[in-house]
C-alpha cells in the first residue's frame, strides 16, 4: 500500500482519519501545520498528500504551491469546508490533482485515493536516479546528495542517457546516434569533449569518480573504478 501524508489541524478528524486509512493497510505521517507537512514532504517518501486548507500557519494553498514550486509531483488530493465554487476552482489551478468537501463520506474519501494512486501508478518516471545522483525530467535540474549542478542543455541530455543505461557500457555511436542524432560526432571529438566537461562538473559538486571511460569501447556511469 501506499505511504500518504495526512495534513489536518483538527486532532480528533485527524486521529480518525488516520486510523480509517491504517485499518486500510496505508502508512501514515501526519501533520498539524503547513510547515510539518513542508518538512516531511521533502524529507521523507511520500505517495500521495491529504491537505486541509485552513491550517493555524496560514493556507494550505501556500503549502500547495511550495511544494510544487520544489517539484513535488505525487497526487495532492484537498479535503476542506471550503465549498464554493471558486474554491475549487482556485485550489485544483493552484496544483491539486482533486477537491474533496467536508463532510463526507469515509467510503468516498477511499475511493478518491485509490482513483488518484491508479493514475500516479501509470505516470511515466519523472526522476532518475543513479546512487546519490538525481536526473529530474520535468524540471531538468541535476542534484548530487541535494546539491544542484548546472548543466549545459547537451550536457543534460548526456547525463540522463547515461543514467539510463547505468552499469552499461555506451559506445560512442550510440551516443552519437541517440544523443546528438547525428553520424558525425563519433569521428570527431565532441563527445569526448562533452564527457570530460561533465565529469568536471560532477567532480566539482563533490561526487565521486563514477563516468568511466573504457578504452576501445566506450563509456560507463557505474561506481566502482
Amino acid at each position: 500500500m501506499a505511504k500518504l501524508l495526512l495534513v489536518e489541524d483538527q486532532e480528533a478528524l485527524l486521529q480518525s482519519i488516520r486510523r480509517g486509512l491504517e485499518s486500510e493497510g496505508h502508512e501514515v505521517a501526519t501533520a498539524t501545520t503547513g510547515k510539518e507537512a513542508l518538512a516531511i514532504a521533502t524529507n521523507e517518501p511520500v505517495d500521495m498528500m491529504i491537505l486541509d486548507l485552513l491550517l493555524p500557519d496560514g493556507t494550505g494553498l501556500q503549502t500547495l504551491a511550495h511544494l510544487r514550486r520544489q517539484g513535488f509531483h505525487h497526487p495532492i488530493l484537498i479535503v476542506t469546508a471550503l465549498d464554493s465554487v471558486e474554491d475549487r476552482i482556485i485550489g485544483l489551478d493552484a496544483g491539486a490533482d482533486d477537491y474533496l468537501i467536508k463532510p463526507f463520506a469515509f467510503g468516498e474519501l477511499l475511493a478518491r485515493i485509490r482513483a488518484l494512486l491508479r493514475r500516479e501508478s501509470v505516470k511515466p518516471d519523472t526522476t532518475l536516479q543513479f546512487a546519490d545522483l538525481k536526473v529530474e525530467l520535468l524540471s531538468r535540474r541535476v542534484l548530487y546528495n541535494d546539491r544542484e549542478i548546472q548543466l549545459t542543455r547537451r550536457q543534460f541530455e548526456l547525463l540522463e542517457y547515461l543514467v539510463r543505461h547505468q552499469e552499461e557500457i555506451v559506445t560512442r555511436e550510440m551516443l552519437s546516434q541517440d544523443v546528438w542524432k547525428s553520424t558525425t560526432a563519433t569521428w570527431t571529438n565532441v563527445i569526448e569533449v562533452q564527457i570530460n566537461q561533465l565529469r568536471k562538473r560532477l567532480r566539482d559538486i563533490g561526487a565521486p569518480s563514477i563516468l568511466h571511460t573504457v578504452r576501445g569501447e566506450g563509456y560507463v556511469l557505474r561506481n566502482d573504478p
